[in-house]
């Protein structure tokens, strides 16, 4: 048999005795056990060459997929345990695996849980802009880029005083999706309070009229929806970025303060 030939039985062998291993373990669940780098570490382990890197992936992976770190380092000691008895039954111990795989899985399985949860905290759970934070961590690296940028936001403004519970929530996932579709061209848009939304755009001359037009469909919308009761009128304002940052984060805290 050629050498690669070899190498690929070999491997395709050693993946089918870690989910026997695995699946015995406790592995939960059993068609969602193989993923390529399952193979990318099969392949590693035959070859002998960056078992650690591929681990790391694997963690990643195994984390993406919604893997507990657990459920991944009794995996990993799986492969450990069959690699250091090539035949019959094995024990599965995660004490026993070496500290550097263990290292590695749990690494790229943790790196993938913090993307995750920075993912979450860019974005509001409600409407899907970008949150607050995110918004001034793009107005720094506006700021970098140019300390004079030629920007403006665009604020809506609901009054939601006299609006109770179902009917605040539903007005900005409104108010949000009119965003969307008034700028729709890869703008910055974001929630700056519980009752403002915001679009970070250029500030051309006719950004007024836009303004008018997003309140109007925002209006509009609000006017014809059951959904929608005790809900004041709906303000837009075009608020070119001041000269420096730290002016443009107060200006939005001051945005987020509005009720």
């Amino acid at each position: 048999m050629p050498p690669g030939e070899m190498r690929r039985a070999e491997s395709r062998a050693l993946r089918q005795r870690w989910r026997t291993a695995s699946l015995a373990a406790g592995w939960p669940f059993p068609s969602d056990w193989v993923i390529p780098q399952v193979d990318d570490v099969c392949s590693a382990v035959v070859l002998g060459v960056d078992v650690p890197e591929t681990l790391t992936e694997l963690g990643n992976a195994r984390a993406e997929a919604g893997c507990g770190l657990a459920e991944t380092l009794t995996d990993l000691a799986a492969l450990h345990a069959v690699l250091g008895n090539k035949s019959g039954l094995v024990g599965v111990d995660p004490n026993a695996v070496p500290a550097d795989l263990m290292r590695a899985t749990a690494l790229g399985w943790a790196d993938a849980l913090t993307a995750q949860v920075a993912c979450r905290e860019a974005t509001d759970a409600l409407t899907g802009l970008a949150s607050g934070a995110y918004l001034l961590t793009r107005l720094g690296e506006v700021y970098r880029t140019d300390p004079t940028p030629d920007l403006a936001i665009v604020a809506v403004t609901a009054d939601l005083s006299k609006a109770m519970g179902w009917s605040r929530m539903v007005t900005m996932v409104l108010v949000a999706d009119v965003l969307r579709t008034v700028f729709a061209g890869g703008q910055t848009l974001a929630v700056a309070g519980p009752t403002v939304a915001v679009a970070l755009t250029e500030n051309h001359p006719d950004l007024v009229t836009k303004s008018h037009v997003l309140r109007w469909m925002i209006s509009d919308r609000m006017a014809v929806d059951p959904q929608i009761s005790g809900v004041g009128p709906v303000r837009t304002q075009v608020i070119p970025l001041p000269a420096t940052q730290d002016e443009a984060a107060s200006l939005v805290t001051r945005l987020g303060k509005r009720r």
